[in-house]
């Protein structure tokens, strides 16, 4: 259970810089209409990791980052076990795209970042909304931003990700320059994402019609480019092919590409939102008709109307899923030419499992159990609502096999495709359940949550993945995950209704 301090609202958020963060040489800058911009910088540091710390918990946070040491200490010892079957070549590819998919994730912070906070901490505010109060413009206020995600993430994510490559170098005679090249590469695969993403996200609070066009016009043109100069996926990747070819013109070409993204962001981003009165029509008895089939048909509606009616309604749950769902899908191309007896529909839908259980996520995003807590409803019946809801959502999950399976013509396989995904799909969301209960997308942060989560899935789809290489049907076993997720499930609803629930 978390344990929140009784006094972290007031003293890790706040619409104004602490006075007592400030230096004494700082004060006179501020009383004569300057804010120093090192200050700003070092206050959002602080506020970055009280943040996470309160949500997560001091320890099991803290050693999220040592999580990541050792499993890339592990990885890179055990890969040349597995090099015949992963290549280094593909597994650099996977490495940089997923810490380009990491800084994306963190880059948008203009699309999710206010109604975040607006739902979970309404009753403060952070320091990127002090130039209300403080006498200094939101751009100083965004470049300190955008600089404290690029420090504060790269030394979470990148540098102990590459700390346990330079552990395992020797082992393995992985020669220090390609861990110091990894080292350059990865960061700036993080910071393409983060800055194209935050771009968008500029973009988006002007126009959303705008950017859904962009979206399209740089997707064709992608295509265009990949299939008019033959492009492989180094050469579409900038950080990744200064990985294989350094040079310092590809190196600068990588710097613009996110130098000039960044400096638009900081110079256009709004902070200052647009007041609207917003009006839906009365619909909860009609979806609590439709949905008379379930005994908790009002817990559905309700997350129906939320996500509706949150900023990109359902819409952005499945874009977001979508999302990782192509990076999988094309990541299964790359290892087909290395692996080709792999059955692409098969090992999609053991993938495709596991993904889709983070819809749940979203499901349990922005609802706490203080909202039912004057109701007499436990917080079993509110997680069996959550599940329901999840299972609807997952038809997306369906749509997308079943049109993987005729996109492929291997519609001999969709039935066990089809099987195998919701077997996989309902395990991994019983375990999200036991390890996180309502607050899965908080709990999974926490070193001490995330273990247990990645021993009850990891060995699973492993050995799912190598029973499916000599046949396919073999992936059926997955059935067999039924029982114990279903056990599994039963002690979540008893753990989580006895446990006092957490606010934030």
């Amino acid at each position: 259970m978390l344990e929140i301090p009784r006094r972290s609202p007031s003293g890790i958020f706040s619409n104004r810089v602490p006075i007592n963060t400030i230096p004494r040489r700082s004060l006179s800058g501020i009383l004569s209409n300057r804010v120093p911009t090192n200050t700003i910088f070092t206050a959002m540091l602080k506020e970055e990791w009280r943040v996470h710390s309160t949500l997560f918990g001091s320890a099991g946070f803290a050693l999220f980052p040592l999580l990541l040491v050792f499993f890339a200490t592990a990885g890179a010892l055990f890969w040349p076990f597995f090099s015949d079957v992963l290549p280094a070549q593909t597994a650099v590819i996977l490495i940089h795209s997923c810490y380009l998919l990491a800084g994306a994730s963190v880059g948008g912070f203009g699309l999710f970042g206010r109604e975040v906070m607006n739902r979970r901490f309404g009753q403060a505010s952070m320091i990127a909304y002090s130039s209300r109060s403080l006498p200094v413009s939101e751009q100083a206020i965004l470049l300190n931003f955008f600089l404290k995600d690029t420090v504060y993430y790269l030394f979470f994510w990148v540098f102990p990700f590459v700390a346990g490559l330079a552990f395992a170098a020797p082992f393995i005679g992985l020669p220090i320059l390609s861990v110091i090249r990894m080292l350059a590469t990865l960061s700036l695969s993080f910071l393409l994402g983060l800055s194209f993403v935050f771009l968008l996200s500029t973009i988006y609070v002007h126009s959303p019609r705008t950017l859904l066009g962009i979206l399209v016009a740089a997707a064709a043109g992608a295509a265009f480019y990949a299939h008019s100069v033959n492009a492989g996926v180094i050469s579409l990747l900038p950080p990744l092919a200064l990985y294989y070819r350094p040079s310092p013109l590809l190196l600068l070409t990588t710097l613009v590409l996110i130098i000039v993204p960044s400096a638009i962001s900081v110079r256009f981003l709004k902070v200052e939102y647009r007041e609207e009165t917003r009006r839906f029509p009365e619909t909860l008895d009609r979806l609590v008709g439709i949905l008379a089939w379930s005994p908790d048909s009002h817990l559905i509606a309700k997350d129906a109307l939320d996500l509706n009616r949150s900023e990109g309604g359902a819409g952005k749950v499945v874009f977001s899923f979508l999302f990782p769902v192509m990076f999988i899908w094309i990541a299964l191309f790359i290892l087909l030419r290395f692996i080709p007896m792999l059955s692409q529909l098969m090992v999609f839908a053991i993938l495709l499992g596991v993904i889709s259980s983070t819809i749940y996520n979203w499901v349990t995003e922005f609802d706490l159990f203080t909202s039912y807590a004057f109701l007499p409803v436990e917080v079993g019946t509110v997680i069996r609502g959550k599940l329901q809801s999840y299972g609807l959502l997952n038809l997306v999950s369906v749509a997308i096999l079943v049109a993987a399976g005729l996109g492929t013509g291997q519609v001999t396989l969709l039935l066990p495709a089809l099987l195998t995904f919701a077997s996989i799909s309902f395990y991994a969301v019983a375990v999200t359940v036991y390890v996180g209960g309502l607050s899965p997308s908080i709990m999974l942060y926490n070193a001490k949550v995330y273990l247990p989560y990645l021993g009850l899935i990891i060995p699973v789809l492993l050995v799912l993945l190598f029973v499916s290489i000599p046949n396919p049907w073999f992936a059926l076993s997955s059935l067999c995950l039924i029982p114990p997720g279903w056990y599994i499930l039963r002690k979540a609803l008893f753990r989580w209704t006895a446990w006092e629930q957490p606010s934030f």
